[in-house]
C-alpha cells in the first residue's frame, strides 16, 4: 500500500512503502533518537501494551535496541542486539498499533492508519542529537527551571525543584506525560483537526498548576493553544492571571468566573482537563466534556463519597457481603467502582476510555486518570447490559449516569423493584 503524504511536506519516494520507511529509521543505529508507538488499529484486537517506545542504548560496548513497553501499571523494558534486532522491530511493526512517531536525528515522521487501514505518512525535517548512554541523566517531561515552575514557587530561582514541592512537580509532570501522546494520538487520528488553535478548557483548574504545564507543554510542542481555566474562587482566579501576567501569557491563557457546571465558553474545547475535582464535581466536568464532544478528555477523581453512601444502605450481592462491612474497604471499594462505572458511562456515549495510575501513590494517593477520546461509536448490547448488570446488582446510581443517559434508561432503584 502506497503512503499518503501531505502537500505541506517532502513527498516519499514513489516506490517507497509508508512501514518500510519507518522500519529503516528504526533500524538506523546511528539515526534513531525515539521512536513511539500507540493507540491501536480500527477493527483489530488492541496490542498487549498500551504502547512502546524504541532507542538505541550503548551497553558494554555494544549497541542495542532497547524496547520500553508499557502496560496500565508500569513499564517492561528489553534490550535486543545482533540478529535479534531486525526480528524484534519488525515484531512491534506487526502488532496493530494505531500510529508511529519516529525522532532521527534528521527528521521526525509520523505514520497513522485510517479507519480503513489506509497509511498516512507525515515527515518533517528536525535535527536532534542521539543519545545512547544508558545511565544518561533522565529526561524531563518539564524543565525544573521553566518559568512557570518558579513562578508558582515550585522550583527555586536557579531552576532546581524545592524538597518541599517534589510530590507536586512529580504529579504535574506524568499527567503531562500522559497529555503529550495522548493528544498526539488524536491529531494524528483527525479527531483534532490542523491549522487552527488547539482549544483547551482545565475544569476546576484551582491553583492552576496543570493549566500552566499544559500550556507550556503544549506551546512547546509547537500547537497553537488557546486555554481557559475555569475556577469559581476569586483569590486564586487573582492570583492565577498574576502569575500568567508575569509569564507574559495572557493574550491566550485567561480564567473565567464560573463553576464548572456553569462555565459558558466561546469556542468549543478539544481538550478537556480535570484534576482531582472533589467527588461529583468531577462526573460534572466529564458531563461538560462530553456535552462539548470534546475529542479528548483527561480527569483525575478525587473523593468518592457519592457511591460510598450509596453503598451504606444497600444489601450487596452475594457473596460480596465483606466489601462493605468495614469502613476502609467499602471506601477504598466505592472508589473503584465509581471510576469503573464512570468509564462504562463514557463508553456508552461515545468514548474509548483508558483507567491508568498516573503518579505513584507515594506523591498522591488520588493517582486514577480516566483519559477518554472520543470516537462517536454507538454503544453495543453487550456493553449497555454490562453496565445494567453492573448497577443493579450493587443497587446505585452514578452521577454520571443521571447525567448523560437517557432519560428513559431504569435506575437502579427500579429496576430492583
Amino acid at each position: 500500500m502506497q503512503p499518503e503524504v501531505r502537500s505541506d511536506e517532502s513527498a516519499l519516494p514513489e516506490e517507497s512503502g509508508a512501514r518500510a520507511v519507518i522500519r529503516a529509521a528504526l533500524l538506523d543505529q546511528s539515526g534513531l533518537v525515539r521512536g513511539l508507538a500507540s493507540g491501536r488499529r480500527r477493527g483489530l484486537e488492541p496490542p498487549a501494551y498500551l504502547r512502546a517506545e524504541l532507542r538505541y542504548v550503548d551497553l558494554k560496548g555494544q549497541r542495542h535496541l532497547q524496547i520500553t513497553e508499557f502496560d496500565e501499571r508500569q513499564a517492561h523494558t528489553r534490550n535486543v542486539a545482533g540478529a535479534d534486532l531486525e526480528k524484534a522491530v519488525d515484531e512491534l511493526l506487526d502488532l496493530p498499533y494505531g500510529s508511529w512517531h519516529v525522532e532521527t536525528t534528521s527528521e521526525t515522521l509520523r505514520l497513522r492508519y485510517t479507519k480503513k487501514g489506509k497509511e498516512l505518512l507525515h515527515r518533517q525535517e528536525d535535527s536532534r542529537e542521539q543519545e545512547t548512554g544508558h545511565d544518561r541523566v533522565k529526561r524531563r517531561v518539564l524543565d525544573p527551571a521553566a518559568p512557570f515552575l518558579i513562578e508558582l514557587g515550585i522550583s527555586d530561582h536557579q531552576g532546581r525543584v524545592k524538597p518541599s514541592r517534589q510530590a507536586k512537580y512529580k504529579q504535574i509532570e506524568e499527567f503531562c506525560k500522559l497529555l503529550a501522546p495522548a493528544l498526539d494520538d488524536a491529531v494524528s487520528a483527525g479527531r483534532i483537526a490542523a491549522g487552527r488553535p488547539l482549544q483547551v478548557v482545565d475544569l476546576g483548574c484551582g491553583n492552576a498548576y496543570l493549566t500552566l504545564a499544559a500550556y507550556h507543554l503544549l506551546t512547546a510542542a509547537g500547537h497553537d493553544v488557546r486555554m481557559t481555566g475555569i475556577d469559581h474562587n476569586p483569590a486564586a482566579r487573582k492570583r492565577n492571571t498574576r502569575v500568567v501576567e508575569a509569564l507574559g501569557w495572557q493574550e491566550h491563557l485567561r480564567f473565567l468566573d464560573a463553576t464548572i457546571e456553569g462555565a459558558e465558553l466561546d469556542v468549543r474545547p478539544d481538550v478537556v482537563l480535570a484534576l482531582h475535582a472533589c467527588d461529583t464535581a468531577t462526573d460534572d466536568a466529564l458531563a461538560r466534556a462530553v456535552g462539548w464532544e470534546a475529542s479528548l478528555v483527561l480527569a483525575a477523581p478525587c473523593c468518592h463519597h457519592d457511591i460510598q453512601k450509596q453503598l451504606k444502605s444497600v444489601t450487596p450481592p452475594a457473596p460480596y457481603a465483606l466489601m462493605t462491612r468495614y469502613g476502609i474497604v467499602r471506601e477504598r471499594f466505592a472508589d473503584v467502582l465509581t471510576d469503573s462505572l464512570r468509564a462504562a458511562v463514557l463508553r456508552q456515549v461515545g468514548y474509548r476510555v483508558e483507567v491508568v495510575q498516573f503518579v505513584d501513590s507515594q506523591h498522591t494517593p488520588r493517582n486514577l486518570l480516566l483519559r477518554a477520546a472520543r470516537t462517536g461509536a454507538k454503544p453495543t448490547a453487550d456493553l449497555q447490559a454490562e453496565y445494567r448488570s453492573m448497577v443493579t446488582e450493587w443497587q446505585v446510581t452514578p452521577r454520571l449516569a443521571e447525567l448523560l443517559l437517557p432519560a428513559g434508561e431504569p435506575s437502579a432503584a427500579e429496576v430492583v423493584s
